[in-house]
């Protein structure tokens, strides 16, 4: 990406002019879901598990799913057509696609993204209003952000991407 990347504050701050109602907290740094479930359970809504990953021909994924999702990477494979096997991304290339270090791997990276390297597959529950507010790291793995499935689609639709939304268990 050219030019400066968005990160925490910058994010906030667009949200605001997306007329996104976002909820934050802060909360010591975490690095998985499990570490962060004990500051974010108090929240209503779901926390969400965020993959960045890599397929056989170097195509960059971004799975959003619940945190509690089963996700099998062969299956989930198949189901968005990857090429080959899907297996996680290097540091260096989500710092450079989504700005992002690991532990803070989220979907508001995609605001980074201008070129639409990163294919999204989201998991259907975030678009059906089937949770209060789904929760997100900020760009840092030490706050989260809670916006509606509503909101969710706005943001998504303001970055460009088209995500690819698949069921899982």
């Amino acid at each position: 990406m050219s030019g400066q990347q968005i990160g925490k504050e910058g994010l906030l701050s667009k949200l605001i002019d997306l007329d996104i109602n976002a909820d934050t907290i802060d909360h010591p740094a975490v690095f998985t879901v499990e570490e962060a479930i004990p500051h974010v359970a108090h929240l209503d809504g779901m926390f969400a598990k965020n993959l960045f990953m890599k397929d056989k021909k170097k195509k960059l994924w971004l799975l959003c799913a619940p945190h509690n999702a089963d996700v099998k990477l062969n299956d989930l494979c198949k189901m968005v057509k990857a090429s080959g096997s899907l297996r996680f991304a290097d540091e260096s290339v989500l710092l450079e696609k989504l700005g992002l270090r690991q532990g803070a791997v989220t979907l508001f990276g995609l605001i980074n993204d201008t070129n639409k390297d990163v294919t999204l597959i989201l998991d259907s529950r975030f678009t059906e209003n089937v949770y209060p507010k789904i929760h997100f790291h900020p760009m840092v793995n030490s706050a989260t952000t809670g916006i509606t499935s509503e909101d969710l689609k706005k943001f998504i639709e303001h970055t460009g991407h088209k995500p690819i939304i698949v069921k899982l268990d």
